[in-house]
């Protein structure tokens, strides 16, 4: 991974076997960013997606591998108990065309991963909703 800051945004390079989530809280612990919107695109061999379950209050997940083109990947960072987390989605194209998407757990670049990160200069937090069982923006 490697990063450049453009003004107050940045732009995230991540490399082969380079893990998406990781390599943001990475960037996020470095230059203490607290807040950020996340978008970007790349491809990854390696991925695991979730559906949230309301009625069960969990993720169903699921592993893919093979060569998946990244055509959209949005989200934020944020903090939760004072440790950072990201809220990632991901679409996914595979060979034949076909898009798998939902949330992001954890993905491995195979080719190469471009992402924008841009600070909301403050910090987000989040908290449990009781109903949900998901964290929530707290304002």
């Amino acid at each position: 991974m490697d990063y450049k800051k453009y003004g107050d945004k940045y732009l995230i390079r991540l490399d082969r076997g380079d893990e998406i989530i990781e390599s943001i809280k990475v960037l996020c612990k470095k230059e203490d960013i607290k807040g950020a919107k996340v978008s970007g695109i790349g491809a990854t061999n390696q991925v695991v997606i979730g559906i949230y379950e309301l009625e069960n209050k969990k993720y169903n997940e699921k592993q893919f591998k093979g060569d998946f083109e990244i055509t959209s990947l949005v989200g934020n960072v944020s903090t939760y108990k004072d440790n950072l987390i990201s809220h990632l989605h991901i679409n996914l194209g595979d060979k034949d065309f076909n898009v798998k998407g939902g949330h992001l757990q954890s993905a491995i670049i195979s080719v190469t991963g471009e992402i924008f990160l841009e600070p909301i200069g403050a910090t987000l937090e989040k908290e449990i909703d009781e109903y949900t069982g998901i964290k929530i923006l707290n304002f």
